[in-house]
């Protein structure tokens, strides 16, 4: 009679390695995850540098255009002379600044008690003073300010690190992306560099777009500031450009210390500003960067402000500041992994 074989303990051997290796698996992604969360603010200062280099290289290429120098010549030229308008700048132009900025600082508190005063004068300026001034309101502004300002190692430290990298970068970009090449497969080098020109690419002409608008946007501020009577007109309109950096929310902040200025001068001057930078805003949304960066990349508004509420509460103001350029990476990323796959006709 034939006997049945036995049950084997290879069936239960191989059941109980499969069980640590799928385990294996998830504690690996989970330190991966908790790593990645840890350090993610050194990546941004990453992406910060990035962009500076990115900066350098595309004025550069600009430099070289015209006055057809050799690559290397270009360079110099364009950190060179990058420095030189920063320092002229600051030479014509620093004390003014300076004296206008310690001005609104030091007339900040007695501008907010004399914009609450304006606000009390009417039953609806009673109920906003309501809203906003309860300890809640107070204690959320006060954390959210202090998320902003509070970098990864401190905000002078951060930008220290951020132009030290940015001058790597600068100096020498293929000892980094031929670094990272050489960690793809052999089969997906070639499309990872592509990947990675297309990146540089699409940051490189989103960064032209908004160092123009922030350009625009401090001139013609400036000038309505001036001819409105705004006092300290300069340094409003300096932090309305260096704000207008941050889509979508920076224009809206840099909005209040000159609302609250032109409130010392009434409210129908107040409204007057308002209204003002609002029409620029639209005009600089509108118009000015879609001119410049010629429809590059379809960024949906909603998408933006989400992945800035995100970063901004994850990594403070440099989540804030660098949460387009990174949403513009991660569509890239997926139009060249994912979309082209399933998509042959594609069209970028």
């Amino acid at each position: 009679m034939q006997e049945h074989p036995q049950p084997s303990t290879d069936t239960s051997l191989t059941f109980t390695k499969k069980v640590w290796t799928v385990c294996s698996i998830v504690a690996l992604f989970a330190f991966l995850l908790w790593f990645f969360m840890l350090t993610f603010d050194v990546f941004l200062l990453i992406l910060a540098g990035i962009l500076i280099a990115l900066f350098f290289h595309g004025l550069a290429g600009m430099i070289q255009g015209k006055l057809h120098l050799s690559q290397k010549a270009s360079l110099l030229v364009s950190v060179i002379l990058t420095f030189i308008v920063i320092i002229s700048v600051s030479w014509f132009m620093g004390s003014t600044i300076q004296f206008q900025i310690s001005q609104l600082a030091k007339t900040l508190p007695s501008t907010i008690n004399n914009a609450k005063q304006q606000l009390a004068a009417s039953s609806l300026g009673q109920k906003l003073l309501e809203k906003t001034s309860s300890d809640k309101v107070s204690e959320q502004a006060y954390a959210f300010f202090s998320k902003f300002f509070n970098g990864t190692f401190g905000v002078v430290t951060d930008t220290y690190v951020v132009l030290f990298l940015g001058l790597f970068f600068t100096v020498a970009p293929k000892t980094y992306i031929n670094g990272f090449l050489m960690l793809m497969p052999s089969k997906a080098k070639r499309e990872a560099k592509y990947t990675l020109d297309r990146i540089g690419f699409t940051l490189t002409k989103w960064l032209k777009g908004q160092i123009f608008a922030m350009v625009a946007i401090a001139l013609l501020k400036g000038i309505a500031l001036t001819i409105l009577g705004i006092p300290m007109a300069i340094a409003l309109a300096l932090i309305a450009g260096i704000l207008n950096f941050i889509p979508n929310f920076g224009p809206l902040l840099s909005m209040i210390p000159a609302i609250l200025i032109a409130l010392t001068q009434g409210v129908n001057k107040a409204i007057i500003v308002a209204v003002v930078y609002l029409l620029l805003q639209i005009v600089e949304g509108n118009i000015i960067t879609p001119s410049i960066q010629q429809k590059l990349i379809k960024m949906p508004a909603a998408l933006t402000i989400v992945a800035q509420l995100f970063m901004g509460i994850l990594s403070g103001g440099w989540g804030l500041i660098l949460a387009t350029p990174l949403v513009a990476i991660l569509i890239v990323v997926v139009q060249e992994t994912y979309v082209k796959k399933i998509n042959p006709g594609f069209q970028e």
